[in-house]
């Protein structure tokens, strides 16, 4: 059998390299937590919160407001109204064109701002029922025109300038027919031309029957 003193140096031998182990671990664990230090903490999206849709309720849990996209590829911010009506618009379409609307309680136009082909904005003031009574705008071709209509959406009166600069006032009856022309045209010459209910026409420099 083995004496004392050789069992005793056994477990001596066994508790040094049990020793040895548990610091080779402790060194291995805080070699781990720095380096988990040292790594950068995760952010959402490189700090940008990515969503389809976000949608914005008061304390009552109406909603207030929105942001995303609707089934016409149209990306908008839509603010709503206490009762949670859509109110107001600031959009830009499918086909680029950013376009900023007001509206009634009941979702009928009442303002809207649009810009065409990134050069032809329009604004169009109606009344409810879709009506457009006033409208603005600039041509791709670089003509402005003003058009007012009657409370039928028939556009009455036009005012407008062409390409060039030129003016013109075209004042038009219920028929949609004109009825007085006046223009500037590009070498400064202006004219003149007025017709009648029973078709007599009036036109400066030279009268006309």
């Amino acid at each position: 059998m083995d004496s004392l003193d050789a069992r005793l140096e056994r477990l001596e031998r066994r508790c040094r390299r049990l020793q040895g182990l548990t610091f080779s671990a402790l060194a291995v664990a805080g070699l781990g937590l720095g380096v988990a230090a040292l790594k950068p903490s995760p952010t959402l999206g490189g700090q940008e919160l990515v969503a389809s849709r976000l949608v914005l309720n008061d304390a009552q849990g109406q909603r207030r407001a929105s942001l995303g996209l609707d089934d016409a590829g149209t990306t908008g911010l839509v603010l709503h109204d206490q009762a949670g009506r859509p109110r107001a618009l600031l959009g830009v379409a499918q086909d680029g064109s950013p376009r900023l609307r007001f509206s009634t309680a009941e979702g009928e136009s009442l303002a809207e701002l649009t810009v065409y082909s990134d050069e032809a904005p329009r604004l169009t003031l109606s009344k409810p029922g879709g009506v457009d009574l006033f409208a603005v705008g600039l041509q791709v071709d670089g003509s402005s025109r003003l058009e007012l209509a009657d409370a039928d959406g028939r556009p009455r009166a036009i005012l407008g300038a062409d390409e060039h600069g030129s003016p013109g006032l075209l004042l038009v009856d219920r028929r949609g027919q004109p009825r007085v022309e006046l223009r500037v045209s590009p070498s400064e010459g202006a004219s003149l031309r007025v017709e009648g209910r029973d078709g007599e026409v009036f036109q400066a420099p030279a009268v006309l029957q």
